[in-house]
């Protein structure tokens, strides 16, 4: 047990035990929250821009806060569970550092930016692991994050392993890769192509996924998560699915009648739905109870292992009762007692899933080793749907991120130019200047075949590289700002150059 405690702390890195204070973990934790880049999260869009709704909304900071706070919980709850230990371990300390560190990659504008900077990065700066915002995450605590005289943060293995939520990288790690398994890992799947959807770790980063990860060899599989990987994916699932909710409730978004009809019309027409064939439910897709059926159906597709139609039927009813005639009933106005209800809806939520987490020593592919029980992750599917069909599908809100989409287009693009012109090289931004150098370092050391080629371009890498990770570490402010200054709109000349 001693040795296996050691190589979570260290994980093969050149570090003494006497260099990390009696709880290490603790110290992983401080780093993190000591660092720019988590600072910086309070300028980052969660799912709707601050700016944008003229009300205190959530941004990447204070989701990064209640998820760590939900996952202390879960490790906490289910602490004791011998389990566990066989599988390697869940100390409360790592599954709260991973929660504060699993959105530090987030680009500016929430996912819109993650997909946006995805396809620029593959398709115009020509990087075959393109972008993603775990792997940006990854990438920050072991390589562009700066502490001192080191590279990163210096995490202990196991604070490292828990924020692989996805532990394979877009291609070829492990092998064979989770995207050919029948069925995929939750994210693995994708275009084959360009590769996995989801995953954890750049080709960059991939010698330091090994070592992390190499205290669990023998005790989970290549392509599984660590438990604690799992408490801090299962806490941002909860405060994803509640928290937000709250944001459009207090902005308006959310309207009672709407959620009540769409569910209540699922309910009662349940039987008739389940006999449409899947075209004639797309042609009525707009009508109230057509949305929900195709979730269910789905859900069923894609996750057999757990979906259930009663299960399903009840997490209807019971969001329902709670959701669309309980804090939905009264519009929020700001009063104390709008406040209120908002809390309990919020902690009565919390608790609830909370409680229903559970350890599972030999889940389905499609699961981790901590999971929600059946009728609490029904209920977690319904709060997302409405997530999606009440807020990510208004055309209002598609109106303001297609603008936000085409504001980073033009923003790589600038760079891009400037980062390429002979005559520019000496007044580039110091920052810009040195993650070409540390991406051609990293890049000139890569075997094509991490990335299935047979050659990669170094110097073209590195400069897309570098711009992708210049971009994503700003905030929506910065970015507007940015854009603004290269395109000559600005005049504030010395101001500008707080973004450099």
């Amino acid at each position: 047990m001693e040795d296996l405690r050691e190589r979570r702390l260290f994980g093969g890195a050149v570090m003494a035990p006497g260099d990390l204070s009696a709880s290490p973990y603790r110290v992983d934790r401080d780093r993190i929250v000591a660092s720019p880049f988590f600072a910086r999260l309070a300028g980052v869009t969660q799912v709707i821009s601050p700016g944008g709704s003229g009300l205190l909304v959530h941004n990447r900071l204070t989701h990064s806060l209640k998820v760590a706070s939900v996952a202390r919980g879960i490790a906490e709850k289910i602490g004791g569970d011998p389990v566990l230990d066989k599988l390697g371990g869940c100390d409360a300390d790592v599954v709260e550092a991973a929660a504060l560190a699993h959105d530090l990659g987030h680009p500016p504008f929430g996912h819109l930016g993650e997909h946006v900077l995805d396809r620029l990065a593959r398709e115009r700066l020509g990087l075959p692991d393109g972008f993603e915002g775990n792997a940006q995450s990854y990438r920050i605590v072991t390589s562009t994050q700066v502490r001192g005289a080191a590279i990163g943060l210096d995490l202990t293995a196991a604070v490292r392993a828990a924020l692989l939520k996805y532990p394979w990288t877009r291609r070829t790690y492990p092998d064979p890769h989770p995207m050919r398994m029948s069925p995929t890992p939750r994210g693995a799947g994708g275009d084959p192509a360009i590769g996995s959807s989801k995953f954890g770790a750049y080709v960059t980063e991939l010698a330091d996924v090994r070592q992390a990860r190499a205290p669990f060899a023998g005790r989970i599989a290549d392509w599984q998560q660590t438990a604690e990987a799992s408490v801090m994916d299962t806490a941002d699932d909860i405060a994803y699915a509640i928290h937000d909710l709250e944001d459009f409730h207090r902005v308006g978004v959310l309207q009672q009648g709407a959620v009540a009809a769409e569910l209540v019309a699922w309910l009662r027409d349940a039987g008739e739905l389940r006999g449409l064939g899947d075209a004639q439910l797309r042609a009525t897709g707009r009508r109230p109870g057509r949305s929900v059926e195709v979730l269910r159906r789905r859900l069923r597709a894609k996750d057999g292992w757990i979906s259930d139609d009663d299960a399903f039927a009840a997490a209807v009813a019971h969001v329902r009762t709670e959701l669309a005639d309980g804090l939905l009933a009264a519009p929020f106005d700001g009063s104390i007692d709008a406040e209120q209800a908002v809390a309990r809806f919020s902690a009565r939520w919390t608790r609830r899933l909370i409680d229903a987490v559970h350890v599972r020593p030999d889940p389905p592919v499609r699961s981790g080793h901590v999971l929600l029980a059946p009728a609490q992750w029904h209920e977690v599917q319904i709060l997302k749907f409405i997530h999606h069909r009440f807020v990510l599908e208004r055309p209002d809100l598609a109106l303001h991120q297609r603008g936000q989409a085409r504001l980073l287009s033009s923003l790589v693009e600038a760079l891009h130019a400037w980062l390429t012109d002979p005559g520019e090289e000496a007044r580039l931004p110091r920052r810009l200047h040195d993650l070409v150098e540390l991406a051609e370092a990293e890049t000139a050391e890569l075997d094509p075949s991490d990335y299935g080629r047979e050659r990669i371009d170094v110097v073209a890498m590195a400069r897309g590289r570098a711009i992708v990770d210049f971009v994503a570490a700003l905030t929506d402010g910065q970015a507007v700002g940015l854009l603004e200054a290269l395109s000559g709109r600005s005049r504030q000349l010395w101001t500008d150059a707080f973004v450099l």
